[in-house]
């Protein structure tokens, strides 16, 4: 089937309290793990590239393969810019074909956020591209941006309610403890935020920095709204340590169609481990 749209697939997720994983894509290699890992559990997924990527990859290639993978995929599969760094990166992406974005203003002064929030939201609602966008700082890496821990600030529900009401947005990512790239230690989660946070937006909110995240508080935070969850750190670590691994048990090999093989089944598995925690409904007190 052809490419799909986040909205939809994140408004079910959102009514029914689970979440759509969305994976960080490298190349077509990335791209088949994580089509084989939904298939195999009927459930929809968000392919995701940075500017970083578009920038590696190229954007033509990108939209290219995404679009082969998913017609011949069985589940629905988009294609989303994340952490889009300005406007122009954003209409680069909607020219192309892809069927979600992020702009990512969070390092802005608040109203300067919402002045270019709105001035995407208008040209991504204009051809029925839905936007997500964040507020507060989530520290650690992700692409070219790194912030401290001493610098992250975690979303204020008031300013949280006044920017997703003068946006518009589709989607929204707040800072409530969880960090981009690998975590030093067990992220601690406010879950009492993001409930405030969800009950004053009332639309579907986006979790970054999940790689390494256990998994009762990524489930446990699903009944708070989160309805979009983000991978790639994970899926990195282990395609380089699986392709490290048969290189040096195979010292000989110069086939890419032989190396490349248990990288990508190793990814795929990490994505059905993911969806399946996704797609998991517990009750907590």
């Amino acid at each position: 089937m052809a490419l799909v749209s986040t909205k939809v697939i994140l408004e079910d997720a959102y009514k029914n309290h689970y979440a759509i994983g969305a994976f960080g894509v490298h190349n077509l290699e990335v791209m088949k793990a994580v089509a084989a890992g939904a298939e195999s559990l009927d459930a929809p997924v968000i392919f995701q590239t940075t500017p970083g990527t578009i920038r590696y990859t190229g954007i033509d290639y990108i939209q290219a393969l995404a679009t082969m993978v998913a017609e011949k995929s069985k589940v629905p599969i988009a294609l989303h810019l994340d952490h889009g760094d300005s406007y122009e990166t954003v209409m680069q992406c909607l020219r192309a074909g892809y069927t979600s974005v992020m702009i990512d203003g969070s390092r802005l002064p608040f109203n300067e956020n919402i002045v270019l929030v709105k001035r995407v939201v208008e040209a991504a609602h204009a051809v029925n591209v839905p936007v997500e966008a964040e507020l507060g700082t989530i520290g650690g890496v992700e692409d070219d941006l790194s912030v401290e821990d001493k610098d992250t600030q975690l979303t204020d529900p008031d300013l949280a309610e006044e920017f997703v009401r003068e946006t518009n947005i589709d989607s929204f990512a707040p800072a409530f403890g969880t960090a981009h790239g690998l975590y030093k230690s067990e992220p601690k989660l406010n879950f009492r935020l993001i409930e405030t946070i969800s009950k004053r937006i009332g639309c579907p909110i986006v979790m970054h920095g999940a790689s390494g995240v256990p998994e009762e508080s990524v489930q446990k935070s699903l009944q708070f709204g989160v309805s979009k969850v983000n991978f790639s750190t994970e899926l990195k670590v282990e395609f380089v340590s699986r392709l490290r691994d048969y290189l040096v048990n195979n010292p000989n090999t110069d086939d890419p169609r032989k190396y490349f093989v248990p990288a990508r089944e190793a990814v795929t598995e990490i994505v059905k481990e993911k969806i399946s925690m996704l797609q998991i409904k517990k009750t907590y007190a």
